[in-house]
């Protein structure tokens, strides 16, 4: 096996977090920014500590190196979901520029941990250009698929690609208006990879020319239903291929992905996920995976 940062399924070796206590930090710091940010309604500070050790735990159990950014006071709630703030290669990370402007200050965060943990930096997202980690995924070590949507605009796709000029092919693909620009939506909201050939999908919303180039790749697609969607059903982790997990609450698509030859296990995510709609890949920014 080899090492790398461009893959979504390869077997996961370490991995960037943000621990709750210092991304929610307190009762009033929720109360002041939760509505804001669009959350659902307010996580619970206590029950989000116990969610997220369990999730911490969880992770320890596939034996994956976990490396926490420090809390700082400039950063929302928003920043235990650190997928968004960076983007992996095997030449280094990419430091995004958030396309939601409450989360404008993490990037410089994520900036400084790789720098001082000696984590290349391949480069940076600048204005007028905005990408998200959660609009960038990669369908195999080569391609990489990339959503334009609110949150990730032309320019900063257009820097992607000079970025990875030689190194990865982009496929990108319009998202729909959905809930409109307040919404978090993301590419990963509705394609979640688990193998190299298999892969959790929303049809509904999902770009048609993506799906139809996922199915000309050979690659199986789980489908979730329309009531698990909401419930961050397709919102899936791969720690190894076809060994992944899920937010507790969505029994169709665990039962669909084990039908398609996955392990799959779960965690309570009720103030973590579901509150702040972002599910296990959100709150995790992998950094070295073996494929």
């Amino acid at each position: 096996m080899i090492e790398t940062r461009q893959s979504e399924s390869g077997q996961l070796k370490s991995v960037l977090l943000k621990h709750v206590n210092e991304a929610f930090q307190s009762d009033l710091k929720i109360k002041e920014q939760s509505q804001s940010l669009n959350y659902k309604n307010e996580p619970d500070l206590v029950k989000a500590k116990e969610e997220y050790e369990a999730f911490v735990k969880l992770l320890q159990s596939f034996d994956v190196e976990l490396k926490f950014l420090p809390g700082n006071s400039e950063t929302s709630l928003d920043s235990i979901y650190v997928r968004d703030a960076s983007i992996a290669t095997n030449n280094g990370m990419i430091i995004c520029n958030m396309g939601k402007p409450q989360r404008s200050t993490e990037t410089k965060y994520h900036n400084k941990y790789f720098i001082s943990s000696n984590i290349p930096v391949k480069g940076v997202i600048k204005s007028p250009g905005t990408i998200e980690g959660g609009d960038v995924v990669w369908i195999d070590e080569t391609t990489l698929a990339v959503g334009r949507g609110y949150r990730t605009n032309d320019a900063g796709i257009e820097q992607l690609r000079t970025l990875l000029q030689d190194e990865a092919e982009l496929l990108v693909y319009h998202l729909p208006h959905y809930k409109g620009p307040s919404d978090v939506f993301h590419l990963m909201s509705v394609y979640s990879p688990v193998d190299k050939d298999l892969a959790v999908v929303y049809s509904p919303l999902m770009p048609i020319p993506m799906r139809e180039e996922l199915l000309r790749r050979g690659i199986e697609l789980v489908e979730v239903p329309d009531k698990e969607f909401e419930s961050i059903g397709c919102n899936v982790l791969a720690v190894a291929p076809r060994e992944c997990i899920v937010v507790k609450g969505n029994p169709i698509t665990k039962s669909r992905l084990e039908d398609a030859g996955a392990n799959v296990h779960v965690y309570n995510g009720d103030e973590i996920s579901k509150k702040g709609n972002g599910g296990p890949t959100c709150l995790t920014r992998p950094l070295v995976r073996m494929i």
